[in-house]
């Protein structure tokens, strides 16, 4: 008898563990190094607890993130924001949701040859974005700090086509995002996406300009997101993830690494 009470003991334990492997879930995310990958690492441990592995994908570019969450190599992404994903769907036929709004990232003016705006001399060298909805944001900055006037009404669309007033002749030079920081050795300054300004290291407080952050319009459009591929956004695991990025750990992450470069929106 008591031979067979340890057999059904060894039975059930075997079931539990067997149906605690089959609720294990992992999911694969891209991001960008900083800090959408450094705050995916805070966020790691709190989905651990409820079973969930999180495989976070590091890409320093802007287009395979996308394809790959399209294609279903990646579960989700986490290093865009909103115009973005919406004008990559539209240009690449892809199917993109936002699963919810996590932070804002001030875009900022960064000195390169020239170490302030007062000094730029006519013809300077100003780096900006060449991705559109990037491009037009650093157009919009350049606007505000008043060395270029854009034509009327091209707001968040805005490509150096739409220039309408530069009467110190600024050479508006447009390069890769990723770039931008590389390229401060060779322009007088460079308006830098704010993940590509933390990673080389890039303060918020260092910029010689910074978006206002206090604009409702910058940040809902440019809010970085959680994507996933449409049919995809309730997925169980990438609702997890979202309460995750949203918990008060990543908050506290947030409000004591970036020093301003990174505002939570929660």
């Amino acid at each position: 008898m008591k031979k067979l009470l340890v057999i059904a003991l060894a039975l059930v334990l075997a079931l539990g563990c067997t149906s605690a492997l089959a609720e294990s879930v992992k999911i694969r995310v891209g991001a960008s190094p900083a800090p959408h990958a450094e705050i995916l690492e805070v966020a790691k441990p709190i989905l651990a607890e409820q079973g969930i592995e999180l495989e976070i994908v590091e890409f320093n570019d802007y287009i395979i993130p996308n394809t790959a969450v399209e294609s279903g190599e990646l579960d989700a992404n986490y290093f865009q924001h909103v115009l973005y994903l919406n004008d990559f769907n539209a240009q690449n036929g892809t199917h993109l949701v936002i699963v919810d709004k996590i932070h804002y990232e001030p875009f900022g003016i960064y000195a390169g040859k020239t170490a302030s705006l007062e000094e730029l001399a006519d013809g300077a060298k100003i780096a900006v974005p060449n991705d559109g909805t990037n491009e037009a944001r650093a157009l919009l900055l350049l606007e505000a700090q008043g060395l270029i006037k854009l034509k009327e009404g091209v707001g968040l669309t805005a490509t150096k086509l739409d220039i309408e007033e530069n009467p110190r002749n600024f050479d508006i030079q447009e390069i890769e995002a990723a770039q931008l920081p590389r390229s401060l050795g060779s322009v007088d300054v460079a308006v830098i996406n704010g993940n590509y300004a933390i990673d080389a290291g890039l303060k918020a407080s260092d910029a010689l300009a910074v978006e206002d952050g206090a604009s409702e319009v910058i940040q809902q459009n440019y809010a970085n997101v959680l994507a996933a591929k449409e049919g995809n956004e309730n997925n169980e695991a990438i609702l997890a993830l979202a309460a995750a990025l949203k918990s008060d750990e990543v908050k506290t992450f947030i409000e004591e690494t970036y020093e301003g470069a990174v505002v939570p929106l929660f």
